[in-house]
């Protein structure tokens, strides 16, 4: 641990805050996503697709901006720990397909659903919204706790410095990363709806604002089973201090939600989810993947790491670049603050086309 030079340790805490930027701006995205078919249903069918285009609407202008925060991640990872990078993407490459067509489908259908003026269009393309946002979620959960907990990952015997992964997408699927995926499913849940009462007004407002109390209870639940847990196994002061602040803010926020202000609501889940973060890669410090076979085995930051001269241009481009990418994200969220009701989605156009002979 000692071992590591300032800038290493630099880069795993950028590559964190990634991570942070990722889940907490895209795990209200999830939410929304997953929440269509609950909140978005209406007396009638007309009733019904008002109030899906009102929840798609709250994420319209922001959810594919978003997405860049894992792409970063992606790119810092290869960039700072090449080797990380290359063991990750080659042991988890099936896993991180399915995330990928979690994804694609659910991008598609906040695409391509209102292109179509039927309601089996719209309703095949809301199938793809909501089961994309779940399979994502909960794919997301596993396999970040998998990273944390331990993988099958060895050193290669017959290239030194390598390490190679030794199981199959099955061996991704133990107890407690499955309780990782439903963990996030809920959180996503909770900060989804506490997103949709922020920017949304009438009576979907009320009910996502008492949905999110409801599945907050069970993610608090399940959020403190995981995070005790993983920090027992892989005890650091960052790890406890992140869990224990991640507790704290989720029951504020959802105690604000209860007093009806979800202004302070949203940033209680947005910190659970960015301090839960915290306590993962606190958990992981100073390893970048624990091998479940054994110590010996683990793949450390140190062993994974870039030159210092990469780092060192690395940072003087984070420098120059990070800001700008800041100031946009803040004024795009800064131009779409309103709220959006039901009585501000205009009656659907139809054009039919004419052929002229």
């Amino acid at each position: 641990m000692s071992n590591l030079s300032a800038l290493q340790v630099v880069w795993f805490a950028l590559i964190a805050v990634l991570w942070i930027g990722y889940l907490t701006l895209e795990g209200f995205d999830f939410g929304v996503g997953m929440l269509l078919p609950i909140l978005g249903k209406g007396r009638t069918p007309e009733e019904s697709n008002r109030r899906r285009r009102v929840l798609i609407n709250t994420i319209g202008p922001v959810w594919d901006g978003n997405e860049v925060w894992v792409l970063t991640a992606g790119g810092a990872t290869f960039a700072a720990f090449p080797q990380w990078y290359a063991t990750l993407f080659s042991g988890y490459y099936l896993a991180l397909a399915l995330i990928l067509v979690a994804l694609i489908l659910r991008g598609m259908g906040l695409d391509y659903r209102g292109k179509g003026d039927t309601a089996l269009w719209r309703q095949r393309w809301d199938w793809c919204i909501t089961g994309g946002s779940y399979a994502a979620a909960l794919l997301w959960g596993v396999g970040l706790t998998n990273i944390v907990w331990g993988s099958p990952v060895k050193v290669d015997p017959e290239v030194t410095g390598n390490y190679i992964f030794d199981g199959t997408l099955f061996s991704l699927l133990g107890p407690v990363p499955l309780l990782g995926g439903l963990t996030f499913v809920a959180l996503f849940l909770t900060h989804g709806a506490i997103f949709v009462a922020l920017k949304t007004d009438g009576d979907i407002r009320h009910e996502a604002r008492a949905l999110s109390v409801k599945t907050g209870v069970v993610a608090a639940g399940l959020a403190v089973v995981l995070l005790l847990l993983v920090n027992t196994k892989h005890s650091s002061t960052i790890g406890w201090a992140g869990a224990v602040l991640a507790a704290v803010c989720l029951l504020a926020g959802l105690f604000a939600a209860l007093k009806g202000r979800e202004g302070w609501a949203f940033v209680g889940t947005f910190a659970t989810i960015a301090f839960a973060v915290v306590s993962y890669f606190g958990a992981l410090y100073p390893n970048a993947m624990p091998s479940s076979l054994g110590s010996v085995n683990d793949l450390t930051l140190l062993a994974a790491s870039s030159t210092p001269k990469t780092l060192t241009i690395m940072t003087w481009a984070a420098v120059v670049f990070t800001p700008v990418v800041l100031v946009y994200t803040a004024w795009t969220y800064w131009v779409f603050r309103k709220r959006i009701a039901v009585h501000h989605i205009p009656d659907e156009q139809h054009v039919t086309a004419t052929v002229r002979g």
